[in-house]
C-alpha cells in the first residue's frame, strides 16, 4: 500500500493502523507546503520517523508551480472550500500515479486524521481516482476512535514538530483574522452570497 503522508504527526497513528494488515510505503508529496523551510522541516521529521519505524519513504517533487496553477483561481475561497478540494485532488492524483509506477495494490492518505479536513471530500476523491487508475483506495476516517488523540500521543513520544497551519501559503495568511488577506477572503465569500 502507498500511503500519502503530509507530515510525521499525521502519519504516526495512520501508519500504525495500516501496517497491521499492509506492507506500507509512505509517499511525501506536498508542494502545497510553503515556505520551503517549512516543507523541509516536515519532510525531515517524516524521514526520522520512517527510520525509527523502518518503513520505506518515497519523496515526490516539490511542484509548487503546478500546485499554484491548480489552486490559484480558488485562492480566496478559504479553508474547507473548493480550494482545499483541488489541493487534495492534486496530491492524491500524484499518489495514484506513483502507486501505478511502483505497482502498488492500494492507496491511502493520512489527511483524514486531521479534524480540520473534510473526510467526505477526501474519500470521495480517493474513490474517483480509484476508478480512474484501477488501484484500490482505502477510504477511512482515521480521527475516529480517538485516532487524532493517538496521533498527538505518538507526536509527543517522538518529539515531532507540530505545525499550526495546513501548509499552504493561503492557510498561513488566513491564520491572522485581522490581516488584509483575511479581509479579502471575507469580502470574496460575502460576494458569493
Amino acid at each position: 500500500m502507498l500511503l500519502h503522508t503530509c507530515c510525521a504527526p499525521c502519519t504516526g497513528h495512520v501508519y500504525e493502523v495500516l501496517s497491521e494488515e499492509h506492507c506500507v510505503t509512505a509517499f511525501f508529496f506536498n508542494p502545497n507546503i510553503s515556505p520551503r523551510n517549512e516543507y523541509n522541516q516536515r519532510l525531515d521529521e517524516l524521514k526520522k520517523y520512517a527510520l525509527v519505524r523502518n518503513f520505506p519513504l518515497e519523496e515526490g517533487p516539490y511542484d509548487i508551480r503546478g500546485w499554484t496553477a491548480r489552486v490559484r483561481p480558488m485562492r480566496f475561497h478559504g479553508e474547507r472550500s473548493i480550494r482545499c478540494r483541488e489541493c487534495f485532488r492534486f496530491r492524491l492524483e500524484e499518489t495514484f500515479k506513483k502507486a501505478a509506477q511502483l505497482r502498488m495494490e492500494a492507496v491511502a492518505t493520512s489527511l483524514s486524521i486531521s479534524p480540520h479536513k473534510d473526510v467526505a471530500v477526501i474519500n470521495a476523491l480517493g474513490r474517483e481516482l480509484q476508478e480512474e487508475y484501477g488501484i484500490a483506495f482505502h477510504a477511512a476516517d482515521f480521527k475516529k476512535q480517538d485516532g487524532y488523540k493517538k496521533s498527538v500521543e505518538i507526536s509527543r513520544l517522538h518529539g515531532f514538530y507540530r505545525q499550526d497551519y495546513c501548509g499552504c501559503i493561503y492557510s498561513k495568511m488566513e491564520r491572522d483574522r485581522e490581516s488584509a488577506w483575511s479581509a479579502r477572503v471575507r469580502a470574496f465569500k460575502s460576494s458569493l452570497q
